[in-house]
């Protein structure tokens, strides 16, 4: 999105002049005025984020949206092909090699165990800091299916860190920024360095009191001639430190705004590095940003829509999303591979078998399999959406919470579990790398708290059109304005009995996918007969707690992750539909399963675990194409 196709809503909406139903919500349920006025602050800047897309690619006209509320195709739910881009592909074998070359050389990090400024180099070199940057400043252009497939790549076969990288600069970092909101002359002077490289980049956002909070901001930029000054200290910024660049978000004149930052080669009286211990990431810098009357030329200032910074700063955040998700279905694949085939689940004997026969280890290696698909699944189809012009909000939210919960799981209970004491050992791919692989549940949101931000999106707009009317009606006659009062009361309260009985008969909850192997197709119908439920279950706990809904956070994370897992569901699906061969097909139903059964509370059939071992086989006759060219991983203290 160019900065020309910006299309914010009127000031009159930004500047809270119509109805806002959580600070409505939240003030009648009796919360503080600073509650509501903060609340109010975020969720209207989301609002405005909504409003840079058109109105078909807006939360309320997306897949997830009207598949929950209305009705939608399940050709919605199908990923897009990567396109063929020969420079794009090119790039993007260049860029893998090289870290796998780099890696397998012992040459990847540098003598602070950091991927070392000479592999970056070489990478921007070969075209990987400048992806997502079009063409005519020296970037490669590609799509964001194709961004998305490279960081998978480069998370199995290269280097998971160096994956993030990508993603910290090119998704949450400056690159989409700048050239979503930036000038054409900020374009044209800073897109070129962040394609090389040069300009490596992170998003300084974080403060010690405002994260989720993002109305608690201390750090202040005051106009001073041609510079602002800035003044204040920035907590857990990655990729920061000198000679770097970052999207820092400040306070100008009392409002959130984002300054393009490049950061002195050194530190200095105005400018210093605030280090700490930090377990993950393991392999990237992660700092403290001090700034002490530290100036940064007024040219520098990106234009926010409605002058409202936060704006800029939630617009990338589903491509980081996404990107998680994708860097998860990486990390997933050496963590499969690890246990087989050739790996720990062969060589590992016990009384005189490899335990990767075991039914046990097979039910874990199936298991692992499924989430790999459907975090490629959920990957490819966000990544799609937002090639589509969609903002993504809710899909995208799904995939990062799916992503990063399937790389815990995969890491502790699935991978660690099995490779026993030795995951413990320095050196062995899951003792080196736990804080890592747990980390993700917390970036870019943590999962409960993005679980509930899932659940405000999708309830809004019905919430609008029938609690907030109904509830305005209530007030009325409480005041004793029984005329106006009770004629809104009928109004409204038939309308909203009028969706309940639509939504009670909607009986056509089937669509046949042609050519689909029988078991995805039975996964579809079961997917699409749940989501003719969920509005009903949806709209009963809105009714049942009306104003203390929003003190209800495990009932909303509850009825949140329920939807989640049912799109999770259906994409998948999907996806191994358009994928096609046999070992994806058995992942995904395995995964379905799973999830269907975590719907309904059904126990796991006898059938259930012998579809289990079949997949496991398949992958131990290395028949899983996902992880073919994996590195194996070495087995630690063999037998003597």
């Amino acid at each position: 999105m160019s900065r020309k196709q910006l299309d914010p809503r009127s000031d009159k909406t930004n500047n809270g002049q119509d109805p806002n139903l959580t600070e409505e919500v939240l003030r009648d349920a009796g919360k503080s005025d600073h509650e509501v006025e903060s609340t109010g602050k975020v969720d209207r800047a989301d609002e405005a984020t909504d409003a840079l897309f058109g109105q078909k690619q807006r939360t309320a006209n997306s897949p997830v949206h009207r598949l929950v509320w209305g009705r939608a195709g399940v050709q919605h739910f199908l990923p897009s092909p990567i396109p063929a881009d020969e420079k794009v592909n090119q790039a993007v074998s260049a860029c893998v090699s090289l870290v796998r070359r780099h890696a397998e050389a012992g040459t990847l990090y540098d003598e602070n165990n950091k991927v070392s400024e000479t592999v970056q180099k070489e990478l921007g070199d070969a075209g990987y800091w400048g992806m997502l940057i079009d063409p005519k400043f020296n970037g490669q252009g590609a799509s964001v299916r194709a961004f998305m497939d490279l960081i998978t790549k480069m998370s199995a076969l290269g280097d998971p860190t160096t994956a993030g990288l990508a993603s910290i600069h090119g998704c949450i970092g400056l690159v989409d920024p700048v050239r979503t909101f930036g000038s054409e002359e900020q374009q044209a002077r800073f897109l070129p360095k962040l394609a090389s490289g040069e300009l490596s980049s992170g998003f300084a956002l974080t403060e010690q009191g405002a994260g989720s909070d993002l109305t608690a901001l201390k750090t202040t930029a005051v106009l001073d001639g041609d510079d602002y000054v800035v003044n204040g200290r920035k907590l857990f910024i990655s990729n920061a430190i000198p000679g770097r660049g970052v999207g820092l978000v400040c306070m100008i004149d009392g409002k959130p705004a984002v300054l393009v930052v490049e950061l002195p080669g050194q530190e200095n009286e105005n400018f210093r590095i605030e280090n700490y211990e930090l377990y993950p990431l393991v392999h990237t810098h992660n700092n403290g940003l001090l700034f002490n009357n530290f100036r940064v030329p007024k040219a520098n200032r990106l234009e926010a829509p409605a002058g409202n910074g936060l704006i800029i700063a939630y617009h990338g955040l589903n491509y980081g999303r996404t990107a998680v998700c994708a860097n998860s279905a990486g990390v997933m694949r050496r963590l499969l591979k690890s246990i087989t085939p050739n790996g720990w689940g062969k060589y590992r004997e016990t009384y005189g078998e490899s335990i990767e026969k075991r039914e046990l280890v097979k039910r874990r290696m199936a298991r692992m399999a499924g989430l790999i698909v459907g975090a490629d699944a959920l990957a490819a189809w966000c990544s799609s959406i937002l090639d589509a012009g969609y903002r993504g909000e809710l899909e995208c939210i799904i995939a990062k919470i799916f992503g990063s919960q399937a790389q815990k799981e995969a890491a502790i209970e699935l991978a660690m579990t099995t490779h026993g004491g030795r995951s413990f050992l320095k050196g062995h791919l899951i003792g080196d790398n736990m804080q890592d692989y747990l980390a993700p549940v917390i970036y870019e949101g943590e999962c409960e708290m993005l679980g509930m931000a899932f659940f405000k999106s999708l309830a809004k707009e019905h919430g609008m059109q029938f609690m907030l009317p109904l509830g305005d009606a209530m007030k009325s006659l409480k005041k004793g304005k029984w005329a106006g009062g009770l004629w809104n009361l009928m109004k409204h309260g038939t309308s909203y009995a009028l969706w309940n009985l639509g939504k009670m008969l909607r009986f056509r909850t089937k669509q046949r996918v042609p050519g689909m192997d029988r078991k995805l197709q039975a996964h579809v119908n079961w997917a699409l007969k749940m989501f003719a439920k969920l509005p009903l279950e949806l709209t009963g706990a809105m009714r049942k707690h009306q104003l203390k809904l929003a003190d209800r956070q495990c009932r909303i994370s509850y009825l949140s992750q329920r939807v989640q897992d049912t799109v999770t569901m259906l994409v998948t699906a999907m996806y191994a539909h358009s994928v096609g061969d046999e070992v994806t097909i058995a992942a995904a139903d395995i995964l379905c399963q799973d999830l269907r059964r975590k719907l309904t509370g059904e126990q796991p059939s006898d059938a259930y675990f012998k579809a289990c071992g079949k997949l496991a086989d398949m992958i131990s006759e290395g028949k899983m194409k996902q992880i073919a060219d994996v590195s194996g991983t070495t087995v630690l203290q063999q037998y003597k």
